[in-house]
């Protein structure tokens, strides 16, 4: 999923102690251990899910992953610790098709990129639009093998739970059904919370534990194990609540509860995803 340059220049600057790769993004000597772990810790996840030892999972990791591309690490993310798990369940442990849905208020460019043209994973974003770091427009449906296989739900600035759940329930998991995943991961970030400090969304916990619910009910239709890898997140309480409501969703707690469809942002995307998944 990354070029070898890209993973000696990580190792080699953690080495040196540390120091800038942008301006948002800082190593000190013990990142790049780090970043292996976290990487190594998605992966470990998959493993267990696929050999039937949880139906169910959830990797708490730090540093997150979605934002670091192929050849560069960007966005608080080395490496992308998504990318990295979905890459070695489909070239090494027999899964074919792979879901990943990113409800990050961010868009997760660097999966985007990664697996921009391939169909054997559909990437699934809901994320404010305009927002760091730039990409992820609703018309961006991937390219050559992947066109269709990249669906991008951005939403403005001050939304709340209901648009997102209603984008989830309406559009992503109708394509997703069609897609037929044999396994179900989350880019999951918390930082689209009312309370988080960056994320300028008005998501409560609540909103976070139906998702899971939804996302639960369709790995089930899939049979299909379901594993969810932290990504943003910047007020700490809200973190822990929403980690621990999407936890106990993912593991049966609470049902699905169906919402009606949001007449601007549903309708908006429907007419571009349904170009390409019947919903």
């Amino acid at each position: 999923m990354h070029t070898g340059e890209l993973i000696d220049r990580i190792e080699k600057l953690s080495q040196a102690g540390g120091g800038a790769v942008d301006q948002d993004t800082f190593l000190s000597a013990g990142s790049f251990d780090a970043a292996l772990h976290a990487a190594g810790g998605a992966c470990a996840m998959v493993r267990a899910l696929l050999a039937g030892e949880a139906d169910t999972g959830f990797a708490l990791l730090r540093p997150p992953g979605h934002h670091a591309e192929r050849d560069r690490s960007m966005g608080f993310c080395l490496f992308n610790n998504v990318a990295v798990a979905a890459g070695l369940a489909l070239g090494e442990l027999g899964v074919k098709r792979v879901l990943i849905l990113d409800w990050d208020v961010h868009h997760g460019n660097g999966t985007a990129e990664i697996f921009r043209g391939r169909s054997d994973v559909l990437y699934v974003s809901i994320h404010r639009d305009g927002f760091y770091p730039g990409t992820g427009p609703l018309t961006d449906a991937g390219s050559g093998a992947g066109l269709g296989y990249t669906i991008n739900l951005p939403v403005d600035a001050g939304t709340e739970g209901e648009v997102w759940r209603s984008l989830l329930e309406h559009i992503a998991l109708p394509a997703a059904g069609r897609f037929a995943p044999e396994l179900v991961l989350i880019s999951a970030g918390f930082d689209a919370h009312r309370d988080d400090p960056l994320g300028g969304c008005a998501l409560q916990s609540e909103d976070f534990a139906q998702m899971a619910c939804q996302v639960r009910a369709l790995a089930e239709r899939c049979n299909a194990p379901v594993g969810a890898v932290l990504e943003g997140g910047y007020e700490p309480h809200a973190l822990a609540e929403c980690v621990l409501a999407t936890m106990r969703a993912l593991a049966g707690a609470g049902r699905a509860e169906s919402i009606a469809p949001d007449p601007i942002y549903t309708r908006r995307a429907a007419a571009h995803v349904g170009h390409f998944w019947e919903l």
